[in-house]
């Protein structure tokens, strides 16, 4: 059982499975970062992200939403919940990412898989029971994407002894994942999302380069591997009343990017095959190509369009939102669109170059528009 909830204003999107839509993670206000960084007590940390997390739930049923997630405000990454749960990674050792946007930078992303996994905790469940007791209202929970693990958790030097091959060990990251999404999909979860970046490598040429050369085999095989591997973690959450979504990001640190290009080379296969409600899709600027793709997503499924951007400051137009939505209307009929922001706003826990002002002024532009065009 929820807590009290308290009154609500008037809300909207669930009768239209949630309209308005966040992909998950805020801001992490700099008190809570200047103590993370200062290295203090477990306790004062918790009750930190305690208070913190009523604020940003607050803030959410202030604005109107329909669902409500924490922020990720407990966690380091987006993904952060896996590594910080599971035994088997050498957390020393890491991949160079190369980032996009005002400036390139490279930065270790750290964790390399050098024994076999074993989870020691479930990797939400320290979020959830905070959640549950005191959400105003239905609840979202985001998991990283297994696909994301083998890109930048394997090394075919120093994961081989745990691992032979990638494929094994995306096997056993599957296992664990899908685990957690059954354990939400119990505990009544209103909504999961996966977060899935790598599809971004099968957009971007430049990226498919590099996916030949590292795991020796076309992209298009291991495309079909990775939607595999995000099929069998939906199945596991399938319920009456859960809905399940997948999120499709470019890269997202500090502002930055790492990919780009069109749905086109994927759209046909992920659209029509990926077992999930809805797709969040990237949509605000011209490195995420046209609407076009969108003709395969097949009928009955949602498309959240990510048009305004988490990563700039910058507040867009509503008028041109409101455009570019009933543009996407001629690909996927209106009442199967709702909107977002194009990804989420603390990817890593440093976040984007932004404010909390302008974050929330971000959300509250979803809350017009949306408004404006549904009605």
């Amino acid at each position: 059982m929820r807590g009290n909830h308290g009154p609500r204003l008037r809300t909207f999107g669930r009768m239209s499975g949630y309209r308005a839509d966040n992909v998950g993670s805020f801001l992490r206000p700099r008190e809570l970062l200047a103590a993370r960084d200062a290295g203090a007590p477990a306790d004062e940390l918790r009750a930190l992200e305690d208070r913190a997390i009523l604020s940003v739930l607050e803030k959410q049923r202030e604005l109107g939403f329909d669902v409500f997630t924490d922020g990720e405000l407990r966690r380091g990454t987006f993904m952060s919940d896996f590594t910080d749960s599971v035994e088997g990674f050498d957390k020393t050792a890491g991949v160079e990412r190369t980032w996009q946007g005002a400036d390139v930078v490279q930065t270790p992303i750290r964790g390399i898989v050098t024994h076999p996994l074993r989870a020691t905790r479930r990797l939400t469940a320290h979020e959830l029971t905070f959640l549950q007791r005191h959400s105003p209202g239905p609840i979202k929970i985001t998991l990283p994407s297994p696909t994301q693990f083998p890109a930048i958790a394997y090394d075919k030097r120093a994961s081989r002894t745990a691992y032979a091959t990638h494929s094994a060990f995306l096997a056993d990251v599957v296992r664990i994942i899908a685990g957690e999404a059954k354990f939400l999909a119990a505990q009544s979860v209103d909504y999961v999302q996966l977060d899935a970046p790598r599809y971004s490598y099968y957009l971007d040429p430049a990226w498919r380069d590099y996916l030949r050369n590292e795991f020796e085999a076309e992209p298009d095989d291991l495309l079909d591997e990775a939607v595999d591997a995000d099929n069998a973690v939906l199945r596991a959450a399938k319920r009456g009343g859960t809905t399940l979504a997948i999120h499709l990001c470019r890269g997202n640190n500090r502002s930055r990017w790492y990919a780009q290009g069109g749905y086109d080379a994927i759209a046909e296969r992920l659209f029509s095959t990926i077992e999930a409600d809805r797709f969040l899709l990237e949509y605000d600027d011209e490195r995420s190509g046209t609407f076009a793709p969108l003709r395969f997503v097949p009928l009955g499924k949602t498309v959240v369009l990510g048009l305004i951007s988490s990563k700039l400051p910058a507040l867009e137009d509503a008028r041109a939102l409101i455009r570019r939505i009933h543009d996407a209307s001629r690909y996927v009929p209106l009442e199967n669109l709702a909107l977002s922001t194009q990804c989420g706003f603390a990817s890593t826990a440093e976040g984007n170059l932004l404010s909390e002002d302008q974050q929330w002024a971000k959300l509250a532009l979803v809350r017009d528009v949306v408004r404006t065009v549904w009605g």
